[in-house]
């Protein structure tokens, strides 16, 4: 079931304190940059975090989960009514985010005449 709108504009509500949250559409679900850096998925209108150490620390009872089939396994958030605990976990995490790749540039072809 694809993440609704009013579920992602309520998530984006929640993460109003963090500064640097951006998101991008992907088939029916969402996925959540901090400064730029993949943080989380929203998947059938669940927020799901990497799972780096951070993270780890700050849910220490939440089992790893995939939020869609053949996806890594990520950290789901129960409870993201709480503003400022969320942007507790986002800033505890953004340095243990990985950089995002650098995307190859296609050489460019000579015009055909």
């Amino acid at each position: 079931m694809p993440t609704s709108k009013e579920t992602m504009l309520c998530l984006l509500g929640q993460l109003s304190l963090v500064d640097g949250i951006a998101h991008r559409a992907m088939m029916g679900e969402y996925i959540i940059y901090h400064h730029g850096k993949i943080a989380a998925y929203v998947c059938d209108n669940c927020l799901f975090v990497k799972p780096v150490d951070a993270a780890r620390n700050l849910l220490p009872d939440t089992p790893l989960t995939p939020p869609f089939e053949g996806a890594r396994d990520m950290l789901p958030v129960a409870d993201t009514s709480d503003c400022e605990r969320l942007r507790e976990l986002f800033e505890a995490m953004y340095p243990e985010l990985p950089e995002p790749s650098k995307k190859k540039k296609k050489p460019r072809r000579p015009p055909r005449f």
